[in-house]
């Protein structure tokens, strides 16, 4: 197995830390991580990729880990971060990639295939709604609401950081082990996830990507149609996130697939990493 290798990236005016594996000359995968994690989520399909000839690129997002982290709120907004991703994909040496996205990291592969599919192969998703498909499973179903009600918390300036991080950030490591199935982080995740949170100034910037685009979530256009191939997967006991979105969502793209698990939770590539490895790789690999 081809050790992973660490790289700063100089994309859209600042400089992304990424992790890659796997063989140059293969296919490329970009693998982009949500809240609150960075590219050490993805640990398991990067060797799995690798394996199978791919040349994997997890960055740590911007405002996480090892990335640069601007100081302005506004410096996280939705566009900010697509051109993070398109500087990235032109950095990589490819004239197209496979974009793989889950939770945050989803939302901003939605947004870069719909505005560059000129850049993307293929398009998988993980637990990340289309924006329209959301706008719309609100108006009917407005429980939803109840169910990202964090955001909202997360707009209070310089309050959830603070609680965030107390005690050895025990609370928020008690929010990702009490969404998922029992003993899917180890201590040493959790340990590297503290020691992420632990950068200066990470947990802010990560939190300022809620701040600087709660009027972007609501201004989704109902005729954002996806035209690249798409793969989505998702799960029945998401905590944040009902199943119905995954249904929701293939309806804008034009060539959607999708798979629902039953037992897995939000953290689905953590719980079943040999499934989620399996099924992204057979998408991406099909002609």
């Amino acid at each position: 197995m081809e050790k992973i290798e660490y790289e700063y990236v100089e994309t859209n005016g600042i400089k992304l830390h990424v992790a890659q594996q796997g063989p140059k000359d293969g296919d490329l995968v970009l693998l982009l991580h949500g809240f609150p994690e960075f590219w050490y989520g993805w640990k398991h399909q990067m060797a799995a990729l690798a394996e199978k000839g791919f040349r994997v690129w997890a960055p740590d997002q911007r405002g996480y880990n090892l990335s640069d982290k601007p100081e302005k709120v506004r410096e996280y907004q939705m566009n900010y971060l697509i051109e993070d991703i398109v500087g990235l994909i032109k950095q990589t040496g490819k004239e197209k990639v496979c974009l793989v996205g889950h939770d945050w990291g989803g939302m901003v592969a939605w947004q870069v295939a719909k505005e560059y599919p000129e850049l993307i192969n293929k398009l998988v998703i993980l637990n990340a709604p289309h924006l329209s498909a959301m706008s719309k499973h609100v108006l009917k179903h407005p429980s939803q609401l109840l169910k990202s009600s964090y955001i909202l918390f997360f707009q209070l300036q310089g309050i959830p950081e603070k609680m965030a991080s107390r005690s050895d950030w025990q609370l928020a490591t008690e929010a990702i082990q009490n969404t998922s199935n029992e003993r899917t982080f180890s201590k040493n995740d959790l340990k590297e996830y503290r020691l992420a949170w632990s950068k200066p100034n990470a947990m802010q910037s990560m939190i300022n990507w809620y701040r600087a685009n709660l009027k972007f979530f609501a201004s989704a256009k109902v005729t954002d149609q996806i035209t690249v191939p798409t793969y989505v997967i998702w799960v029945m006991k998401d905590q944040f996130l009902s199943w119905k979105l995954a249904e929701k969502s293939l309806e804008f793209c034009d060539q959607g697939q999708g798979t629902i698990l039953g037992e897995s939770t939000h953290w689905l590539h953590h719980e079943k990493p040999e499934q989620i490895s399996h099924l992204i790789t057979n998408f991406i690999s099909a002609i």
